[in-house]
């Protein structure tokens, strides 16, 4: 192994043989598929018993006896949990030995734990995790030291576990039980935690996204579509909106630079239930929303380490893009239909001419994505703090019929017409009571042109969830999202670009009544 190649490295006491187990248990965690850990020490420092603790915790099977490898050279679990190889070479001499033994095909596609890896290194990854156990007589009789290396591309692994666990402890959260929560369609992920006295909380692991190759102006997609790079973002909207009286989850603890966040569990009911919609809740949701809007609110907000953060412009630049999602993903991919460089001219050009009135409105906080799997209903508060609001990092600065649209024309669920309808007049009767400058007939054409931006938009995403990533449950929602689309080109202010629709993706119209 090249120790030149150790990018990180991480050291623990731990003080008794469970402590030591406990270490192996939760690094199994950071484990998959391809992964190899070479285990080294000294002869009974305790390699094979925290190999042991890794396969019982991979498999989640605290009865797998593990034995040691050492006359067999190695060992292989099967089941739900993939494939663990556990080799030991101290009695190997010569690679050809591992050869004859099958080892190419038996460590493909496995977790490989290695006791002794310095007796064969020619096989060892260069990406690899390195734990090395020693003898800590000075802390106890039965301590270890664990010093645990990340080499080559298992580097950047490694401190971001080291990070969290660290992040953990020092919030007081580091005996939490945790589990993987469903996330959204982004690269964050979320986990719940529960503490033994029973306190709950959800993890936010969203490190910064690195930006993309530049596509336009010398600037990536995310930068061009506003969309946030980092947990700075959610942090400061979460207090911003809190601080506005709303129900957005409370910052327990966070780690700006590492991209991690403790925030408040605000549970799992939702706005709706099997039958659709809860009506009741979608009023309570739009009635948080016209109250937002009726507000003068910062465009710069307050951060913890000193630092602040400036809600983006949801301008012109950022509306296009998205838009352009629909040519890019949708038109030839899903709908397998061809446009020509002069009609995809024509679209971008209609489509800015439709877009530039509303960026030219007043603006507001645009939550951006105000819709059912990001709303949760809380019984036990009063008023609009029964909505609470867990997605909104993307927050930018646009006009408010964006978030009634995204509620009004739920992308998960559908909205029947009568409470779109209804939902719609609830927002202007608030705004009209709050402010009496609100003005329905302009705020009804700017309705439908982003909601129709919006649902353009979607359809693009949910073609690229599917064929980019890997996520085709996102089909499933095309045809209420098409529907959303007819209705919002059924506007005069949208003739042209309904007729460009209609030319070039007919087939969104075969079954418009």
């Amino acid at each position: 192994m090249n120790d030149d190649a150790t990018q990180s490295v991480w050291r623990i006491e731990a003080d008794s043989e469970a402590a030591t187990a406990a270490i192996a248990a939760d690094l199994a965690s950071l484990l998959r598929g391809g992964d190899v850990v070479a285990l080294s020490g000294e002869l009974g420092v305790g390699k094979t018993a925290f190999a042991r603790a890794l396969i019982r915790a991979i498999a989640k099977d605290p009865t797998i006896e593990a034995p040691s490898p050492s006359f067999t050279l190695m060992q292989v679990y099967e089941g739900d949990f993939g494939k663990i190889v556990h080799a030991d070479f101290y009695r190997i001499e010569a690679v050809h030995e591992l050869a004859e033994l099958g080892w190419e095909d038996v460590v493909q596609d496995a977790i490989v734990l290695v006791e002794w890896p310095e007796r064969s290194k020619e096989i060892m990854d260069a990406d690899h995790l390195d734990v090395a156990l020693s003898y800590a007589s000075e802390i106890g009789p039965n301590a270890r030291m664990v010093t645990i290396s990340g080499h080559g591309a298992f580097a950047k692994r490694l401190e971001a576990f080291k990070s969290l666990r660290e992040f953990l402890r020092q919030a007081g959260w580091d005996d939490a039980h945790r589990a993987f929560l469903q996330g959204d369609a982004s690269s964050r992920s979320y986990e719940t935690m529960r503490k033994p006295n029973g306190e709950s909380a959800i993890l936010m692991i969203s490190p910064a996204r690195p930006d993309g190759p530049p596509i336009r102006f010398g600037r990536s997609y995310s930068a061009i579509a506003r969309l946030a790079e980092s947990i700075r973002a959610f942090v400061a909207v979460a207090e911003g909106l809190a601080a506005q009286g709303f129900s957005a989850p409370k910052i327990i603890a966070r780690d700006l630079d590492a991209g991690l966040a403790i925030v408040e569990d605000l549970g799992r009911e939702g706005l709706v239930h099997a039958e659709g919609p809860i009506p009741e809740r979608y009023e309570w949701a739009i009635e948080a929303l016209a109250i937002l809007h009726s507000r003068s609110l910062p465009t710069v907000l307050p951060l913890s380490d000193g630092g602040t953060y400036r809600i983006p412009p949801y301008d012109i630049d950022a509306l296009l893009i998205e838009v352009e999602l629909l040519l890019d993903w949708y038109v030839d991919r899903a709908a397998k239909t061809i446009v020509p460089s002069g009609a995809r001219a024509v679209f971008i050009k209609l489509w800015r001419h439709a877009l530039n009135e509303c960026c030219t409105a007043g603006t507001t906080w645009t939550l951006r994505d105000f819709h059912s799997p990001n709303l949760l209903w809380l019984p036990g508060r009063e008023g609009v703090q029964r909505v609470g609001m867990i997605d909104f990092q993307d927050c930018v600065l646009g006009h408010p019929a964006y978030d009634v649209a995204s509620l009004a024309q739920d992308a998960r669920v559908t909205v029947p017409d009568e409470l779109e309808l209804r939902l719609i007049a609830s927002y202007a009767r608030k705004r009209r009571q709050l402010d009496e400058s609100f003005e329905m007939t302009s705020f009804a054409r700017a309705y439908a042109i982003l909601g129709a931006q919006r649902a353009t938009k979607i359809l693009g995403i949910f073609a690229r969830l599917d064929q980019r990533d890997g996520k085709p449950q996102y089909l499933a929602h095309m045809p209420r999202v098409q529907r959303y689309l007819l209705k919002g080109l059924r506007h005069p202010a949208l003739q042209d670009i309904a007729r460009w629709y209609a030319t070039h993706l007919p087939h969104l119209f075969a079954n418009d009544a």
